[in-house]
């Protein structure tokens, strides 16, 4: 067995058990004897003496695996070195991680990784982006345990004012997709207008930079909460975050949130796809839903709304991410309806409010296009794109039938 084939696994900062391969088509892992139920890596599994045992690796693990431009810089950075599989790519990423998981090797005596914090300030203020992000590639791409083909990079970084250093992601954009960043601002800003809950986020003074705080991070500096996406939760890999369907997060949120809270999540679920619909983000898979827990016998919460794009500006062909009643289309305001009463047991009164709050949400973010297309004239064409798009999205919502 080569030194990469096994890990230990951390909650926290609690060692809970070890993962190792066997063969090429074989993952192991197996709780320590002296863990316990709070050390559980998933809700799925939970505490117990038998091995859980996969041929690909388990999808909680498989949760924070790069993709992308993240993953091949990491690849080309390490691959001469100790590999470039998967049990590789978590030994040199695993100590900064989204969720309470950390990875190490096994005969560490903590997964952590150190690290001097930036200035968000700084960041979001510097005039060269594109050289700023390379760096910061450079820096941190070793330390990112963070999923999603966009390029992006986990740091820690101080806000003015404050000695206290926390987690932010930093996504910049491929050629392919031009001005991502403000796109995800606007889309996120409609988010927050329509009254659901987001992580801070931030926009560089040229455009060229989104920043998110991390969601899982307490606001007292203490270890990670528990997180996992609707891939970890239905058992799949990441290859398939598409391949499901909205009924099924639907089935998976009832299964997985706390009784006191399923109403919420309901509420906010469907918030989020009617929004989708509205300002037309066909990437709403698996993997932009998740739920948030502070130990695995707690109280689980959906996590709060992340990765929201306009993909039609790039794509204007583009679908839904998922189906719903068998279908990927822009689905109109009656299958939104009866998608939410059959599978969300929502009455129609509340259903009616959440589509009217969506919108308004939606045209309060669009006011704002004008103006800073007017700042970046770079933006323009993607910025008259985007607003052409919601109000043919919004109108097919609250007109249609």
């Amino acid at each position: 067995m080569n030194a990469n084939s096994e890990l230990a696994v951390w909650v926290a900062n609690s060692r809970a058990g070890r993962l190792a391969r066997e063969g090429e088509q074989r993952y192991v892992f197996g709780y320590d004897t002296a863990a316990i139920a709070d050390h559980a890596v998933s809700l799925t599994m939970p505490l117990r003496l038998e091995s859980w045992t996969t041929p690909e690796l388990h999808p909680i693990f498989q949760m924070n695996l790069p993709e992308g431009a993240l993953l091949e810089s990491i690849r080309r950075a390490i691959a001469k070195l100790i590999g470039e599989d998967d049990l590789s790519i978590l030994r040199v990423t695993g100590g900064n991680q989204v969720g309470c998981n950390r990875f190490s090797l096994t005969g560490a005596e903590t997964p952590g990784v150190a690290e001097s914090p930036e200035s968000l300030e700084d960041l979001l203020s510097f005039p060269d982006t594109t050289e700023l992000f390379n760096d910061l590639i450079s820096r941190y791409a070793l330390r990112s345990g963070v999923s999603g083909v966009q390029p992006k990079v986990m740091l820690d970084a101080t806000q003015r004012g404050t000695l206290t250093a926390t987690g932010y992601i930093v996504k910049s954009w491929g050629a392919d997709y031009p001005h991502l960043a403000a796109n995800e601002y606007f889309c996120m800003t409609a988010v927050r207008l329509a009254g659901l809950p987001v992580p801070e986020f931030y926009l560089s003074d040229n455009g060229g930079l989104f920043a998110m705080k991390r969601f899982d991070l307490p606001p007292d500096g203490g270890p990670a909460w528990g997180f996992e996406d609707m891939c970890a939760l239905q058992g799949v890999g990441t290859s398939r975050k598409y391949g499901s369907s909205y009924e099924r997060v639907a089935r998976s949120i009832k299964d997985f949130v706390s009784g006191e809270q399923l109403l919420a999540a309901r509420k906010q679920f469907f918030s989020l796809l009617v929004l989708s619909v509205m300002l037309r983000n066909g990437d709403a898979h698996l993997k932009n839903f998740g739920v948030l827990y502070r130990s695995p016998s707690g109280p689980v919460t959906m996590a709060p709304v992340y990765d929201v794009v306009t993909t039609t500006a790039y794509l204007p062909l583009d679908v839904p991410a998922l189906s719903l009643a068998g279908t990927k289309k822009w689905w109109p305001r009656k299958m939104l309806e009866q998608f939410a009463v059959a599978h969300l047991s929502l009455p129609p009164a509340t259903i009616a409010r959440i589509i009217e709050r969506m919108a308004d949400g939606v045209m309060a973010a669009r006011q704002m296009i004008p103006a800073y297309c007017r700042d970046h004239p770079e933006f323009s064409e993607t910025g008259r794109r985007m607003a052409a798009i919601w109000d043919e999205g919004v109108h097919g919502i609250k007109g249609g039938v």
